[in-house]
């Protein structure tokens, strides 16, 4: 047996280039039909970091039993919101992955988890946006201006070259105003798209081809009624059943598909759904593994309606990993 490689740390710089939407969104593509089944990820561990009442603690591990696939991962969240009070401000979340070698137990490299969330969150999206938004979409808007938005943004491009004009909205509307600035001044992939300022929500909804959510709303923002024939409604946001970023409506008029099934048990849209009895289970036309697979038949019809829900899962933590892993050592 070769001796075994120095354990080794990609930080989120090395990340950014080895996990770029057009490497990341290809792989999650082929590895999610094919290793899914093999991979075991048990239910994430909370912790409350007692004495503080916000302070959390957040474990997600997963391995694979497939000698193809010889890895264990676990991700480690750390939830501090009062960061934000500190001068100058510190994030309050941070995450850290450590990867592991699943046939010896060796670890073999640590990443920066903040960013791999980042990107496999943006990428999962967009994986699904590919296989069900309408052909040549031009009209985008991006719910939230979060971290998360540019890279949504990013990986949505990355899927869908053909899309020009890009709204933003925010609750806070300078936050949604200092994001259009950043993109326009710091992304040069970006020179020919238009970005511009959601003023009124619901007159944007009705005028865009994909929209993707990326907030941590408790109340509604998009309104079914309002979303045009051939839209793409993408919800990344939710993870608590107390979370939500869209009504009732837009649940039924669309056909609806998950990341994993259990976004049908935590994320706030779908049980909410559930509870009310306007959706039953039975009614999720499939999964993104199932998706990629061809096992389910994603866009049926140009003037069908589609949603894809994603609340995340430490499987896709497992396979980016993998990804840039592999990647970095071929280098």
């Amino acid at each position: 047996m070769a001796p075994p490689l120095p354990s080794v740390h990609l930080d989120a710089s090395t990340l950014s280039t080895l996990l770029a939407p057009h490497l990341l969104i290809p792989h999650l593509r082929s590895a999610l039909p094919a290793f899914s089944s093999s991979i075991h990820a048990p239910p994430r561990v909370h912790f409350p970091l007692l004495p503080s009442a916000s302070n959390s603690l957040l474990l997600m591990p997963c391995w694979s039993a497939d000698p193809a696939l010889p890895y264990l991962a676990v991700k480690t969240v750390t939830s501090f919101p009062s960061n934000s009070s500190f001068s100058p401000p510190l994030p309050g979340v941070h995450a850290a992955v450590s990867l592991f070698n699943s046939l010896t137990g060796a670890p073999i490299a640590s990443l920066d988890g903040t960013e791999l969330t980042f990107l496999r969150t943006s990428a999962v999206s967009a994986l699904a946006s590919s296989i069900l938004s309408a052909p040549s979409p031009h009209t985008m808007l991006v719910v939230g201006a979060g971290a998360l938005s540019s890279y949504l943004i990013s990986a949505h491009r990355a899927v869908h070259p053909s899309i020009a004009r890009i709204f933003i909205w925010n609750r806070t509307s300078s936050k949604a105003l200092d994001l259009i600035n950043d993109l326009r001044e710091k992304e040069p992939a970006f020179s020919m798209v238009t970005f511009e300022f959601a003023e009124n929500l619901d007159e944007i909804i009705g005028k865009s081809d994909i929209i993707t959510c990326a907030t941590s709303s408790t109340t509604l923002i998009v309104k079914g009624r309002l979303l045009k024939p051939g839209a793409h409604l993408d919800l990344v946001g939710s993870f608590t059943p107390a979370m939500k970023e869209c009504d009732d409506v837009a649940l039924t008029r669309g056909r609806v598909f998950v990341d994993f099934e259990a976004a049908m048990d935590e994320a706030g849209e779908l049980v909410g759904a559930f509870e009310r009895r306007v959706l039953r289970r039975e009614d999720i036309a499939g999964t993104l593994m199932e998706l990629a697979g061809g096992k389910k038949e994603g866009r049926r019809k140009d003037d069908e309606i589609t949603v894809f829900k994603s609340v995340g899962t430490a499987v896709v933590d497992l396979l980016a990993a993998q990804l840039a892993y592999e990647s970095y050592i071929k280098q």
